[in-house]
């Protein structure tokens, strides 16, 4: 059992991570200095230097969370559905959540542009996108889909994209792209 003071340290912690992804998507990666994650947390600026070494290290960490979570939502999809159409239906049907304004997103969109200057943070979220689409299209390839990791890597790119572009104001219903993508995943009877 953890003591009481574990406990806090862990809902600080919780707290910092939470702000870092609110300010994100509200200032952008570079916006967010010690003291407003600090006032955002309802700490003090040495409290957050306690639980990381740096805002760069707390952001990193935040971001990687959020990515993780959204991929875990896609894990948990593929754990339902049985057929490679259904899974399509099923991630696109989990992407209409993420409208572009919301923060998740704006965190994920300025993790990326980060990740362009911060080779950290590059690996990271990209051991994620990896791992994800290894395991996309392993589950893929089980199922008949020619070209399994391929297949699912551009299933994901058509995710991303339709996400993207609602960030830029295209608000693109993902019911067109299924149509489409579900032809990538069509397994043929012989």
């Amino acid at each position: 059992m953890s003591s009481p003071a574990a406990v806090r340290g862990q809902a600080v912690r919780g707290r910092l991570l939470s702000a870092a992804v609110e300010l994100i998507s509200e200032r952008g990666w570079s916006g967010v200095s010690t003291r407003i994650l600090a006032q955002r947390a309802g700490v003090s600026a040495s409290v957050v230097h306690y639980h990381f070494s740096s805002v760069d290290v707390l952001l990193r960490e935040a971001v990687v969370g959020v990515i993780a979570r959204v991929v875990s939502e896609l894990d948990a999809v593929l754990a339902r559905v049985e057929t490679p159409v259904e899974a399509v239906e099923a991630i696109f049907a989990t992407a209409e959540e993420y409208t572009g304004a919301d923060a998740p997103t704006l965190a994920g969109v300025e993790a990326i542009l980060a990740a362009g200057r911060d080779v950290e943070l590059r690996d990271r979220i990209g051991a994620v996108f990896e791992e994800f689409r290894h395991r996309f299209g392993s589950w893929l390839a089980a199922r008949g889909v020619a070209a399994g990791d391929d297949t699912a890597a551009v299933v994901v790119a058509a995710v991303d994209g339709l996400v993207l572009q609602r960030c830029a104001g295209v608000q693109l219903s993902s019911g067109a792209a299924v149509a489409v993508v579900r032809r990538l995943v069509t397994v043929e009877e012989e």
